[in-house]
């Protein structure tokens, strides 16, 4: 199993340790509200960011950085106006009282896919014997690093151990996550196939979703956002959360590769 180094290694601190996307670029000012979040729900709020802006005058400036580096920010005292994270770290910030706990709010979730390069053939994952019989073949494999603090690359870990390939695949698994560039491994050929969440497969250009991972072997992830005990926006972060929660919101969680959990019509 493998980390990336030298030239690699600068690149994924570059996409992952750095404020990754800033949505209408600019520093942050009295009439900006700030979000920190994860990659895989990031591109959805991007664009439901631009509408706000639109309808609202808004502008929100995203921080998107893995878990574990948007949980030292928030140790070191940065204050943004929303968090958006996996549900259960969101639950734990709320707890330790980082977060609002009456704002907390349940936006999307998201399950796993496997990807290759753009005409590639496609292998068979319709079963978990496909899954398995695709990972054995495979030259390399792409997975996110769990180190990264985000979920799904510990759920593949586990599922390879489940399908009793663990030790089999792992000379051939690189560690990288998406936001870092795991997925253009897979584009620019360095990588046979990958499994990233399927939000973050469905951005890049040069690859082929081949499909979600059968149910047997699916981890979803659900997507919360709740507001900073510190916002100075706490009204402009509320009408924030509610347009990414809204019913009407659902079609832009779907083509971005995830599913609202908004009730109602």
């Amino acid at each position: 199993m493998k980390t990336l180094t030298g030239a690699s290694q600068r690149n994924t601190a570059r996409g992952a340790c750095v404020a990754l996307a800033v949505c209408l670029a600019g520093s942050a000012t009295a009439a900006d509200i700030s979000v920190f979040s994860s990659g895989a729900p990031a591109e959805v709020e991007k664009v439901l960011a631009a509408q706000f802006t639109r309808e609202g005058g808004y502008r929100v400036v995203f921080t998107v950085a893995n878990p574990a580096i948007i949980q030292r920010k928030l140790s070191a005292g940065e204050t943004p106006d929303i968090v958006i994270l996996p549900a259960p770290i969101i639950e734990s910030l709320v707890k330790t009282g980082v977060l609002g706990p009456a704002s907390r709010v349940d936006l999307a979730r998201v399950g796993v896919g496997l990807v290759v390069r753009e005409g590639a053939p496609l292998p068979d994952i319709s079963t978990a014997d496909g899954v398995r019989t695709a990972l054995l073949r495979a030259r390399s494999i792409v997975i996110p690093d769990p180190a990264g603090g985000g979920r799904t690359g510990a759920a593949l870990a586990r599922m390879m151990t489940q399908l009793g390939i663990a030790d089999a695949v792992k000379p051939k698994v690189t560690m990288m996550q998406a936001i870092a560039g795991g997925v253009e491994l897979v584009a620019k050929g360095e990588v046979e196939l990958g499994m990233f969440n399927i939000s973050e497969i469905l951005p890049v250009k040069g690859v082929t979703l081949v499909g979600a991972l059968p149910p047997a072997l699916q981890s979803y992830i659900v997507f919360a956002a709740a507001i900073h005990a510190g916002s100075t926006s706490v009204a402009a972060a509320e009408d924030y959360i509610k347009l990414l929660s809204a019913p009407a919101a659902r079609e832009h969680w779907r083509a971005g590769g995830l599913e609202s959990m908004a009730s109602g019509s």
